[in-house]
């Protein structure tokens, strides 16, 4: 039996909400395929839900039985989960999403939404260095381009130098403004 809209709307708030119980009676009802399924008028999955309002319950109970691309499911602004959670600076479900064991890992840092933010941009402009920064120590920074001491270009817009006390990044933002992040290995 399929979820009827009001099930499907029942399971989005219980996401937005987190409320587990609702989550999992849902999921015994209908089934993880049923959930990945769903979305709202603006293309929010369950994920974008849960993981915009910090619901680490919740998200460790769904990724095991969900598929792996809702992990990179972009809405109708291209945000994706990873985009909500960094927007609104939740730390643990961020971490979750990126370590994921089978899903996109560290490449969910590089997709940009209709803004042209990636996830880091989205912590960033949210002005959450703890979250800028963890992001940036995940990132796939190719050690080839990196030269001792000096600045060489990674990626487009970003500048990665390596020194003795550790290593400076600087990386521009949509809006062509640079953002200088220092990642010393003994934090």
């Amino acid at each position: 039996m399929a979820p009827s809209t009001n099930d499907q709307e029942d399971f989005l708030l219980s996401c937005r909400y987190g409320d587990l119980d609702d989550v999992k009676q849902f999921i015994d009802s209908f089934g993880a395929a049923a959930a990945a399924g769903i979305h709202d008028d603006n293309g929010n999955t369950p994920l974008h839900m849960l993981c915009g309002n910090g619901h680490v319950d919740v998200l460790d109970y769904l990724l095991p039985i969900i598929p792996p691309s809702m992990l990179s499911a972009q809405n109708d602004a291209k945000s994706t989960p990873l985009h909500w959670a960094a927007l609104n600076s939740h730390l643990g479900v961020v971490k979750k999403l990126v370590e994921f064991p089978g899903g996109p890992g560290v490449d969910l840092i590089d997709i940009k939404n209709a803004a042209g933010r990636s996830p880091l941009g989205e912590a960033e402009l949210a002005g959450w260095d703890e979250g800028a920064q963890w992001l940036v120590q995940m990132m796939k920074l190719d050690p080839g381009d990196v030269k001792e001491g000096e600045g060489d270009e990674t990626n487009e817009g970003e500048d990665v130098s390596v020194g003795p006390e550790g290593v400076d990044i600087e990386i521009e933002d949509a809006d062509g403004q640079m953002a200088k992040m220092r990642i010393d290995g003994r934090s």
